[in-house]
């Protein structure tokens, strides 16, 4: 990719990652506050300021790099304390304050598709070309995040709302992978397996709004 294309492409997806990534981990502390857990707020977490949620590799480096390979952009921010423990019902209320996040990467993907469909109503204003710029990677940076943290592995937020939705024993047996959870998402990233498990439900998605808004 030429330099300028990178700066260009960095300054459009800028605005919509820190969105993302922020509102994402923001949306975890408020329900988990919500629920009874007041260890988010308490570390200042529950903040839309994107300082508080940056993680450089995961926020910076990441991005950078899937801006400049061309792959699918995606990233994370520093995950937002929670302490189960403390919610009312522990394995009920995991369930919110997981779905929380993916909750939050949908409806910021719909509202990036809403400006979308404002730009294309306005072909010859000067702002359309970098609205539906940045609009499009609004789009796909909150659908892939919220299908990659929909995948039923602990850490992840779709491991947390299945050890919420399994039985005891079960939930206790799948709970166990966690500690493994990054290095098996890691090791499925640098393959076309990551890929072939995303691509349903992010085609899924993309179609679903394509169609919902009349792209």
């Amino acid at each position: 990719m030429q330099p300028e294309q990178l700066i260009q492409n960095i300054a459009l997806a800028a605005l919509p990652v820190l969105f993302a990534i922020t509102l994402h981990e923001a949306a975890h502390g408020y329900v988990a506050r919500h629920f009874g857990d007041m260890t988010a707020y308490q570390a200042g977490r529950i903040s839309l300021n994107p300082i508080r949620h940056i993680d450089p590799v995961g926020t910076i480096l990441l991005p950078l790099l899937t801006l400049w390979m061309g792959g699918i952009l995606f990233g994370w921010a520093k995950p937002v304390p929670v302490n189960f423990a403390a919610l009312r019902r522990p394995k009920q209320d995991m369930l919110w304050v997981a779905l929380a996040g993916p909750a939050s990467n949908l409806f910021m993907a719909l509202g990036w598709a809403l400006l979308y469909k404002l730009g294309l109503s306005s072909p010859e204003n000067y702002f359309a070309a970098p609205l539906l710029g940045m609009a499009k990677i609004g789009i796909e940076i909150n659908i892939v995040l919220m299908a990659l943290n929909l995948l039923p592995l602990p850490p992840l937020d779709g491991g947390r709302i299945a050890v919420s939705l399994l039985p005891h024993r079960q939930a206790y047996q799948l709970a166990r992978i966690e500690p493994y959870g990054m290095f098996i998402l890691i090791f499925l990233a640098v393959t076309p397996v990551l890929n072939w498990i995303l691509a349903p439900l992010v085609n899924l998605a993309f179609k679903s709004i394509v169609l919902l808004f009349g792209l």
